[in-house]
């Protein structure tokens, strides 16, 4: 059974998003096999964490943009990730930048690509995808410096495989390399249109306030970083999109909407009630209290 995008009576065509792909698990690649949208026109979100290993993320990229309008990517920390078993062994930056090539062979938007104007329903706004990274600015209650909240993390055994997978190079650390990225983009938000209200893609939430429910608070510190806590106001978000956690919901914060819009690994979505991979409806917005799933 092909799985489509649901509740779109309309016909028309929508700015729709998911996070989280993890297809190495056999279970998670048949949904995006099986994914199509109602209409050749929709645009689909892609807010990171799409798989570990290069292959495994030309083939989800390929198939998503062979049926939808426009595929916009920003990457999840896994793409980022140096595996012995992968056959790209570039790190850092270098992997990065592979990948954006990838996307661009492809035809899907990057983040260093031109932002993207969404005329459609809903109304115009400028699709923003960011990459940003995290710079264990969310400490957990009680430290207060990155040390002493890693060390609260390895006491307790909550550490991010980052910490031995995703090399900064060249940058001398991950907060370097965030710190950089953050710089860089405001320089362009500056430049976009200010009359348009902005959709932000990332891979992890601007607010810290998500990441308040996590069952293992340590895991915070790699779940993005203070320095965009206003970015939704302060850019006139339409709508803010993202993933990591694994906790697909939405809230609201200042007035504006937050998607957490993950698949998550089959042992977390099989014990949900919901049917997992279906895109969240971002553009138009969704009546009050409706799910977009």
């Amino acid at each position: 059974m092909l799985w489509q995008v649901a509740a779109n009576r309309t016909g028309m065509p929508r700015l729709l998003a998911l996070s989280d792909l993890h297809v190495a698990f056999p279970d998670n690649r048949k949904i995006v096999q099986d994914l199509r949208p109602e209409s050749e026109a929709d645009w689909l979100l892609v807010a990171g964490d799409v798989g570990e290993v290069f292959a495994d993320i030309e083939w989800a990229l390929r198939t998503l943009c062979g049926r939808f309008g426009t595929v916009i990517w920003t990457p999840g920390n896994h793409e980022l990730w140096t595996h012995g078993r992968d056959s790209l062994q570039l790190r850092g930056e270098g992997r990065y930048l592979r990948l954006v090539e990838l996307c661009r062979e492809l035809g899907v938007v990057t983040p260093e690509d031109p932002y993207r104007v969404w005329d459609g329903p809903g109304g115009a706004a400028t699709v923003v995808p960011l990459f940003l990274l995290y710079d264990y600015t969310f400490l957990p209650d009680g430290a207060l410096t990155k040390d002493q909240g890693l060390a609260r993390a390895y006491k307790t055994g909550i550490v991010c495989s980052d910490e031995m997978l995703l090399h900064p190079d060249p940058y001398p650390s991950r907060e370097a390399w965030c710190w950089a990225r953050i710089e860089a983009t405001e320089r362009r938000l500056a430049e976009r249109d200010p009359e348009l209200p902005v959709v932000f893609v990332n891979h992890f939430p601007l607010v810290r306030e998500p990441t308040r429910i996590l069952r293992y608070p340590e895991f915070a510190q790699w779940c993005g970083t203070t320095r965009t806590s206003d970015w939704h106001t302060r850019f006139n978000a339409a709508a803010v999109v993202y993933g990591h956690l694994h906790i697909p919901r939405t809230t609201w914060h200042d007035g504006v909407r937050f998607e957490e819009v993950s698949i998550g690994y089959p042992r977390e979505w099989q014990r949900r009630a919901a049917r997992p991979g279906i895109p969240r409806q971002i553009l138009p917005a969704p009546a009050a209290g409706a799910t977009g799933t």
